[in-house]
């Protein structure tokens, strides 16, 4: 429907809901929390209980919401409840629920319960670090709880991590350092590594060299090359595609030789490293100069939380310090200030989520629920493997399966295609071997095996 269409919903008007604040009257100090906030917390927590109920991906066009919301901004302040009905009337429908259990594409990011609370405080703290004296606790929060978390994932004592909002800035803050370094301008990856290498590389006028992988899609270090003029390499332990693991332990002598920085890319895979049989994975990562775990995608925490830490962190301050004079705190020159060692000068509380997802789950809670995701995966592999016409087009290493029905790659196109415009789940694809191929992974804290089931139920419905 067009937007001037009568019948078409608009955002509810400044008078709905009860009387707003009048003539640019602020309300008092905590009022609208007090007032709308158990409201808030009930949506979320009725939106939790019956995210399962909703269609996975949102069955609406491009430009669909833009058209049922106002043209103009308002002119009067309206009241917090008026923002919830059109939560719920004009957003919800055009929302692809990340929360949902039958979610399987890409790498499906979960948030429990206790990060969600921490968000909203701290958003009401809205502390802002920009140095060590304007976010004494965020900044040192920060460093402990990344501190906790290299414990959990068997990372070496003495590494320091910091937060980036996604594994591309990660990424790129890793490539800056290498450059910096180095003094170089080439970076090495795998064909199979993810896409912000690439942007990384042409954001920094790098010049980027791909390496052929294995029948496992795992990187080649046979076919590495001379390392002499490379800045840095990047192995990536579970590849967006497949989740190959590129052997670290064989591509890091090779950098120590060159001089050439290591960056190593586990933003999904890295959190399964709580669980001990899976530290296989991280086999040489000690020897690495940074790595990047996602805190978003398996371990609970809502977007955004990229985890960074540096072997050598006074080589990322090297790269990024620049304090003018407005900055400057005589009074504590001292004080570590995470700005110093990243693009960004400004950076969210990111940590208190964080910090509330291991204090509430735990080391138990973490490996349980990744362990419970490893097995569903694993169920739905034997299934397909089991089923005539269907077959599995890479190795299972953690919770991602890439399958695919027997046929040419239209077919699995129109697939994938049917069963997303369900509704009743989500599944993303990638191209390995030069064939389309079906990717399913498992993620939600939600997820049952009876979500899993009827998920390839649908599939073979749909294939068939």
């Amino acid at each position: 429907m067009r937007a001037d269409h009568p019948e078409t919903t608009k955002a509810s008007s400044s008078t709905d809901g009860g009387p707003p604040p009048g003539d640019g009257d602020l309300p008092a100090r905590g009022a609208v929390l007090r007032e709308y906030g158990p409201a808030a917390l009930e949506w979320a927590a009725s939106y939790l209980e019956r995210v399962s109920e909703l269609p996975v991906l949102a069955p609406v066009a491009p430009g669909e919401i833009a058209a049922k919301l106002p043209a103009h901004p308002p002119e009067q302040p309206e009241s917090f409840d008026a923002v919830l009905r059109d939560v719920d009337a004009l957003l919800l429908p055009g929302t692809t629920h990340w929360q949902h259990p039958r979610n399987f594409a890409y790498f499906p990011s979960t948030s429990c319960e206790p990060a969600i609370l921490a968000e909203m405080l701290a958003a009401t703290l809205n502390s802002i670090p920009i140095l060590w004296r304007t976010g004494p606790a965020a900044t040192e929060l920060e460093v402990v709880v990344l501190g906790w978390v290299a414990e959990l994932l068997g990372l070496p004592a003495g590494w320091r991590g910091q937060i980036e909002d996604g594994a591309s800035t990660s990424t790129l803050v890793a490539l800056m350092a290498a450059r910096h370094k180095t003094g170089r301008d080439v970076v090495v990856s795998s064909e199979q590594a993810h896409s912000s290498v690439d942007k990384a590389a042409r954001m920094l006028g790098m010049t980027l060299r791909k390496v052929p992988t294995d029948s496992g899609f795992a990187m080649r270090p046979d076919r590495i090359g001379d390392l002499s003029d490379v800045a840095v390499v990047v192995a990536t332990v579970g590849t967006t595609a497949s989740t190959a693991v590129d052997p670290v332990a064989e591509i890091a002598p090779r950098c120590e030789a060159d001089g050439t920085w290591l960056h190593v890319d586990a933003a999904y895979a890295g959190s399964a490293m709580v669980c001990p049989e899976f530290r296989w994975a991280f086999d040489g990562v000690q020897r690495a100069d940074s790595v990047l775990v996602n805190a978003h995608k398996w371990m609970l925490t809502p977007v955004d939380c990229s985890m960074l830490w540096a072997s050598r962190p006074e080589d990322l301050r090297a790269a990024f310090s620049l304090i003018p004079e407005y900055l400057r705190t005589p009074d504590h020159e001292d004080a570590l200030s995470l700005s110093e060692y990243d693009p960004a000068l400004g950076r969210r509380f990111r940590s208190l989520k964080l910090w509330a997802t291991l204090r509430c789950v735990g080391r138990t809670g973490l490996q349980a629920y990744i362990r419970r995701c490893v097995r569903l995966a694993g169920e739905f592999e034997r299934w397909v493997a089991e089923e005539p016409g269907w077959e599995l087009c890479a190795p299972r290493h953690f919770a991602l399966v890439c399958f695919r029905r027997e046929g040419d790659d239209q077919l699995n196109r129109d697939l994938l295609q049917s069963v997303n415009a369900s509704g009743e789940m989500f599944v993303s694809h990638a191209v390995l071997d030069g064939r389309y191929t079906l990717r399913l992974v498992v993620g939600s804290m939600y997820t049952t095996e009876a979500d899993v089931r009827r998920a390839w139920e649908l599939l073979r419905r749909e294939a068939g």
